[in-house]
């Protein structure tokens, strides 16, 4: 998937809203260890809210880090809470549909 349109970004706030953080960024910042669970946590719900306790001044520079790392998507950051979006591999375990983009005119 490439880039995620601003109609699918706004989808992805969307469903995400009600959500709890699953993944937390702490004082240590970006460690192998977080990446994996953010990972993991990607493999297992497609759609999470990764929160940053502490480096909260370093989110910006920090999230194009971890989206690289885990192969996601940003969808939004609300204040200390990241939306990040990675399209399960598996068609038969998938549970969000995005709208697809217009066609081009």
């Amino acid at each position: 998937m490439d880039e995620l349109t601003s109609r699918q970004r706004k989808q992805l706030r969307s469903l995400a809203h009600h959500l709890p953080p699953v993944c937390y960024v702490g004082k240590h910042g970006v460690t192998d260890s977080m990446i994996a669970a953010v990972d993991a946590a990607l493999d297992d719900h497609e759609l999470l809210k990764l929160k940053f306790v502490d480096c909260k001044e370093r989110k910006k520079e920090l999230l194009p880090e971890i989206t690289q790392r885990t192969r996601s998507h940003l969808a939004g950051l609300i204040g200390h809470v990241a939306i990040l979006y990675r399209r399960q591999q598996d068609p038969e375990k998938r549970t969000i549909k995005l709208d697809e983009a217009a066609p081009e005119s």
